[in-house]
């Protein structure tokens, strides 16, 4: 019965989701349905194979458990500089800067290590081969959305570096929306410790499902992608599949190299985190004291949320504006405000402010607990880059590489962040559907 219910909320979830990529397409008679087919198949044989297959759910947990262990490599060259320092390791402060950012910094050189032997080529190969069989996608397309599983959003366009001056603007979207709907391997690995703390079985339980949220967010961004902004131009498809070269002399140059791209983004993260933070402290307060207190309306919120907000504030309008896509994702009803709530702090600010309030939802620091399938819901729904701070981001680091494609990049920005929020909202879906 509970499958059942879990089905039919998914069912209407997809629906919506792919009418609203339809409503938005900037051309609805050239959608080809065929790839939104495919693509939507896709994620859903992925999903079953992983999360219920037994004998590939087996190798997904042994990679999860790898993941695992990767943290705790981390952690071991964390203490050796920052044992002592801090007094009380269970704060929020000492995991996130001790513990969280290093982990950014290790795993951006160990992925930097394996692209250099050529190991993490043969599997993004491997995953784009799939993708471009199975959709009729061009081959630097198929790369790029299978490159966005592994590195981020600004390194992942390296690897198709020589064709991003020939893109279609379709392509160039298809491109943006990959690396809004997915997550760096460094922060990947952050967000293992962050939500799973010190216990090793919560870390390999978010460390499996993050691991297929970024696995079917491939697929599902293309889905989105290729309905809002439909290929129409006439080409033949390249169906190279060449990736670029790392630019370093030997192994330790490319360690060297990945330390420090990976601190550069450690540290971008942390003082994003820190000024958001108190930006988000500070409209909290001016809603609360002023709108809030002058209207009556924090003694209304207190009440019907049963404390779950301290008043009319900015979390709140958030929880507001996203509770009915939380109910369209398949959110249980007593937490459609709460996880609303994530999902407009994710998409306004960051994933990682999101995360913070999940896993102080989840290990109950706010006085209440949200649903398991909340749980499992928020986690799939906040796995991605798609924020606005990313449209920048993007912006910024392709058209470094391609100067011919700014103007594509900047006038399809917004669309981008709308086909990642989209992607990310359809594994949700899935991930609510196979909750049991």
């Amino acid at each position: 019965m509970e499958f059942l219910e879990n089905l039919g909320r998914g069912i209407l979830g997809m629906a919506g989701l792919l009418a609203i990529s339809y409503l938005l397409s900037s051309n609805r008679k050239k959608i080809s349905w065929k790839v939104v087919g495919m693509g939507t198949a896709l994620q859903i044989v992925l999903a079953l194979m992983i999360l219920k297959v037994p004998f590939v759910s087996l190798i997904f947990d042994w990679i999860a458990s790898m993941f695992e262990k990767t943290l705790r490599f981390a952690q071991a060259g964390a203490e050796f500089l920052f044992s002592g320092l801090v007094s009380d390791t269970s704060t929020f402060g000492y995991i996130f800067a001790f513990q969280v950012l290093p982990t950014i910094v290790f795993f951006s050189a160990l992925s930097s290590m394996l692209y250099y032997f050529g190991i993490l080529q043969k599997i993004v190969y491997a995953m784009a081969w799939v993708m471009a069989k199975s959709m009729g996608l061009s081959g630097p397309e198929s790369l790029a959305a299978a490159a966005n599983v592994f590195i981020g959003q600004t390194e992942a366009p390296l690897v198709v570096k020589p064709y991003l001056n020939g893109m279609s603007r379709s392509e160039i979207m298809c491109l943006m929306t990959g690396g809004m709907a997915t997550i760096a391997g460094g922060v990947f690995a952050a967000y293992i410790g962050f939500l799973g703390g010190d216990d090793p079985q919560m870390r390999l339980y978010f460390a499996k499902h993050l691991l297929t949220a970024s696995i079917i967010s491939a697929p599902a961004a293309i889905v989105a992608a290729k309905m809002l902004v439909p290929e129409t131009e006439e080409k033949s498809i390249d169906q190279q599949m060449k990736m670029e070269k790392m630019d370093a002399t030997n192994v330790l140059d490319a360690i060297a190299t990945g330390t420090t791209d990976g601190l550069r983004l450690a540290v971008n993260v942390g003082v994003m985190l820190l000024v958001f933070t108190a930006l988000v402290a500070l409209a909290n307060q001016v809603l609360i004291k002023f709108v809030g207190s002058w209207t009556g309306l924090n003694d209304f919120v207190v009440t019907s949320t049963d404390g779950r907000f301290k008043g009319f504030d900015f979390t709140y309008l958030l929880g507001v504006i996203f509770s009915p896509i939380a109910w369209l994702l398949g959110t249980p009803s007593q937490d459609i405000l709460t996880v609303g709530q994530l999902l407009g702090q994710k998409t306004v600010i960051n994933e990682f402010i999101a995360y913070k309030e999940l896993n102080d939802m989840r290990s109950a620091t706010t006085g209440f607990t949200l649903h398991p399938k909340s749980v499992l819901i928020a986690t799939y729904a906040l796995c991605g880059f798609s924020n606005f701070a990313s449209i920048g981001i993007q912006i910024g680091g392709v058209s470094a590489l391609a100067p011919s494609q700014r103007k594509n990049l900047t006038e399809l920005g917004i669309k981008a962040l709308i086909g990642g929020t989209i992607a990310c909202f359809l594994t949700a879906v899935i991930a609510g559907v196979m909750y049991s």
